[in-house]
């Protein structure tokens, strides 16, 4: 497939450490058929030691996806990337993580403050792969060295077919508010397909992130949890003028319910339930007496009791607008 096939849909996945994992991705794909979906991060170094791993594993209604890896040895990352392209459409370097933990072993955005070594990561995987590659990146290290126009150009003249860029610096992490506007000058100086990332969590915020952005399309992270609907509904607002409104608080009960019975599926029941602990606020959230009940549900190792303390929480918020 060539790099427009794959986006044609303009809004993709995000890929999130821990967070974007192979029941996360199949349950935004049951409800957008043709979004890109992005793996976690796979960390090139760990690869290369264990190559059968759960954080490889899809399904053939996965596709359209991308494989995400992270490191900093062009030949490692080469070589991990030739293995992953069996279950990819597409492969995504990682350039942009600003963790503590990933940049001081000179990965993730690190790497734009070593552009020289961000082309050679670049043209050794493009050397070694026959299906799209592409990075994603931030507007800079700090807000003194925002160099993402001239990496983003270095990016594309080593070869990458696609660039996603979050709207931040490393050094805010994920705090303060991203600045689509400067995707717009990036957008003007390279000819390659971009997409923005950063802040959109609603179809109002797309609506916004694309207008002044001017991107080509929308890279959805954090705003997915807890509604795994959100992309697809951002498809059907922006591709074809659709308005779908937001899960309800009975709904969204009953997607933490799907999404745990399906993380139990894929871990186990003791891995699976402690995996979905980190879910809860998302899913419940918007009512009185909220966090309690997520409280409750972090200490509770059992399915059916969290079922039950979630079928709880339905009877009374109704009781109480009753």
């Amino acid at each position: 497939m060539q790099v427009r096939d794959l986006i044609s849909s303009r809004v993709s996945l995000a890929p999130m450490a821990g967070i974007t994992d192979y029941v996360l991705r199949s349950l935004v794909r049951e409800y957008s058929k043709s979004c890109l979906l992005t793996t976690e991060m796979i960390s090139s170094e760990a690869l290369t030691q264990v190559k059968d791993t759960v954080i490889t594993a899809r399904n053939e209604d996965h596709s359209p996806i991308s494989y995400q890896l992270s490191g900093h040895k062009p030949e490692m990352i080469a070589s991990c990337a030739e293995y992953l392209q069996k279950y990819a459409d597409m492969i995504d370097i990682n350039m942009g993580c600003p963790v503590n933990k990933v940049v001081k072993g000179t990965d993730g955005a690190a790497l734009m403050r070593n552009p020289e070594l961000a082309e050679r990561i670049v043209k050794a995987v493009k050397a070694r792969i026959s299906i799209p590659l592409s990075v994603k990146f931030r507007l800079g290290y700090t807000a003194e060295e925002m160099n993402y126009v001239e990496f983003g150009q270095r990016m594309q003249e080593a070869g990458a077919d696609f660039i996603t860029i979050h709207a931040r610096t490393r050094s805010q992490m994920y705090g303060g508010k991203a600045d689509w506007k400067k995707i717009a000058e990036l957008k003007r100086n390279v000819d390659i397909p971009v997409f923005a990332n950063g802040d959109v969590v609603s179809i109002e915020t797309a609506e916004q992130c694309l207008e002044e952005s001017q991107a080509d399309g929308i890279a959805i992270g954090r705003g997915i949890l807890g509604d795994p609907t959100l992309i697809s509904r951002i498809e059907n607002y922006i591709n074809k003028g659709i308005y779908l409104s937001p899960p309800t608080l009975e709904e969204k009960i009953e997607g933490i319910k799907i999404h745990l019975k399906k993380e139990i599926e894929f871990r186990g029941e003791n891995v699976g339930i402690k995996f979905t602990r980190k879910f809860y606020p998302y899913y419940v959230n918007g009512f009185q007496g909220a966090s309690k009940y997520r409280g409750m549900l972090v200490l509770i190792d059992n399915q059916k009791e969290i079922f039950d303390v979630l079928d709880r929480i339905l009877f009374e918020t109704s009781a109480k607008i009753c």
